[in-house]
């Protein structure tokens, strides 16, 4: 069957398929316009309605408007230019949102780095993006200071989360919020600075094929990679999963506390609400007492959540003070847990609404390729398979192919899952073999192993690469041996995963010494910790020598044997 006749196919069956009552279209309140237009237009249309509501400080969406223009002439006027990267360093916060409109309306290019990253992988990110101005949360000034002059930071701006703080929180809040404002004379202060910026906003507006953000991902082939996406990918994201999935519209309240620096807490912190027009509820991180006081304060209709969250507030032993019933929608993510009709049955028992999974998708797709909302009936979803993730969005296709030769294989059959979306990443930062070998023909082939039932409905059956979850976080062991291979007493290492009943996996480092070191495990993990996210630092063990085949490669098969 050649692909045209494959896809028609496809399509018809998919029909078929679609839950009733679902659009089969991209929705585009405001027409297909980057999304800081569509905070230009909210801002006209309901200046005083609440934009972002973070422990009861709160922004009006003419206050998030006026806000992110003055953070855009500021970024001007320290010599941002169209393009240039800007790396955003932060946790979940209203500074956060403020900077990454501002960004999107000079035309530069949002590069967000998780804030649990230290000094190595900062510097990593830093190079590879080219970004010479970063927006850091104060407390994270030390790990700038490390490596601001081997990275020749021009700008370093800072705020506190502390100066956000209400005297009486709506709701129970974090330490970092009570952590004191760090002062100093190496960084400029966020918040005195936009009150004194007097350079007009800027009269730059962004095209949908501009480059809006560089979002790493991990690989298989060493350090992470920045996913060049547009603002383009952007709208058509919000367009086509809200319409099918979480149906967003003004009057919404939206929960979020997924970290706002991985791509899918991009979407639902910082995209979603200004696309539908909705208020933002924004949890610095996780809390269970803290979502529950969020839910019933606040009034939330929407949220998502992983199943380990979703759990925690079941088995809570508070859980029965708190009014759940104004959620309307609860999407869900499984990492560790698995989303069951015992946990479904529980959270409605509890809630009045079903918990369905949310999506699947990639850094590189914009993550939202997929939807299982109404397809719940009689758990329909969940009878289908454990690994069933639904049908395309609208605008988006899927095919099987193999993984040597290419050709497509029959419905049924499982081979690499390839997937075509106007929101496909436009390439690899500075990566043209990287991004070739990825992109063909406009097809992303992801590497992963998937199926399309012979109903059309998507399987993914796991990653072909070898990358881990560790507590729900992506780790790739090619990242982790590249930077085990800066360390001077490392002579090789290889990553392999082991099970733990506590974060779902765990890296295990099978690493050989320099001659005449005296490194232990201990101190490789000291180094370990001071290097790395504390979810990445893997468990060392030391080998006189790695098995490897006739062309080096190793032979990780034999050091699983060693787990």
């Amino acid at each position: 069957m050649n692909q045209d006749a494959y896809l028609e196919q496809l399509a018809a069956l998919q029909a078929a398929a679609w839950p009733a009552g679902t659009p089969r279209q991209p929705h585009y309140p405001h027409g297909r316009q980057p999304l800081s237009e569509y905070l230009r237009a909210w801002a006209r249309l309901q200046p005083e309605a609440p934009a972002l509501d973070f422990y009861g400080a709160r922004l009006s969406y003419a206050e998030l408007d006026r806000q992110s223009d003055r953070c855009a002439a500021l970024l001007v006027e320290l010599g941002i230019e169209p393009g240039e990267r800007v790396a955003v360093f932060m946790p979940n916060c209203p500074q956060l949102h403020i900077a990454f409109y501002a960004i999107l309306k000079c035309g530069a290019v949002y590069a967000p780095v998780s804030p649990l990253s230290k000094a190595l992988e900062l510097s990593y990110q830093l190079k590879d993006s080219g970004a010479r101005t970063i927006l850091c949360f104060d407390q994270l000034l030390p790990v700038v200071r490390a490596v601001r002059e081997d990275c020749q930071l021009g700008h370093v701006l800072a705020t506190s989360l502390s100066e956000l703080c209400p005297a009486e929180p709506s709701i129970p809040v974090p330490e970092l919020l009570r952590a004191p404002k760090v002062e100093g004379d190496d960084f400029i202060d966020f918040y005195p600075a936009l009150a004194a910026c007097q350079a007009p906003t800027p009269a730059h507006r962004p095209q949908l094929d501009d480059i809006a953000a560089l979002n790493y991902t991990g690989g298989t082939t060493g350090l992470p990679k920045g996913c060049v996406h547009t603002h383009g990918d952007m709208l058509y994201t919000c367009a086509s999963f809200l319409a099918v999935a979480l149906r967003l519209h003004p009057r919404s309240v939206l929960l979020n506390f997924l970290p706002e620096f991985w791509i899918a807490g991009e979407n639902a912190g910082l995209l979603f609400p200004v696309f539908s027009g909705c208020q933002l509820v924004l949890l610095a991180r996780w809390d269970a007492p803290a979502f529950m006081a969020a839910v019933e304060h606040y009034r939330v209709s929407h949220c998502g959540l992983l199943v380990d969250n979703a759990a925690e507030v079941l088995e809570h032993p508070r859980v029965g003070d708190f009014d759940f019933s104004s959620l309307q929608q609860t999407g869900s993510i499984s990492f560790i847990k698995k989303l069951t009709p015992d946990y479904r049955a529980r959270w409605r028992a509890l809630t009045g609404t079903r918990l369905f999974e949310f999506s699947f998708g990639m850094t590189e797709s914009h993550t939202c390729d997929t939807f299982t909302a109404g397809l719940q009936d009689d758990d329909f979803d969940l009878r289908s398979a454990p690994t069933f993730v639904g049908l395309p969005v609208p605008g988006t296709q899927f095919k099987v192919c193999d993984f040597v030769t290419g050709e497509l294989l029959p419905l049924g059959q499982e081979g690499e899952l390839c997937l075509r979306s106007p929101s496909l990443l436009k390439g690899y930062w500075n990566r043209p073999e990287a991004s070739a070998e990825a992109l063909r023909d406009g097809w992303l082939h992801s590497g992963d192993l998937g199926q399309i039932s012979e109903q059309g409905f998507i399987r993914y059956l796991g990653r072909r690469k070898e990358m881990l979850k560790v507590n729900g976080m992506s780790v790739f062991p090619s990242e982790l041996e590249a930077l085990l291979g800066q360390h001077p007493a490392i002579l090789a290492s290889a990553v392999l995963g082991r099970s733990d009943e506590r974060s779902g996996q765990r890296p295990v480092a099978f690493v050989v010494l320099k001659p005449g070191s005296a490194a232990s495990p201990d101190s490789l993990q000291t180094w370990c910790r001071e290097a790395m996210a504390v979810y990445k630092v893997p468990d060392i063990r030391l080998l006189d020598d790695l098995p490897l085949t006739a062309t080096g490669k190793v032979k990780k098969n034999e050091l699983e044997k060693l787990l």
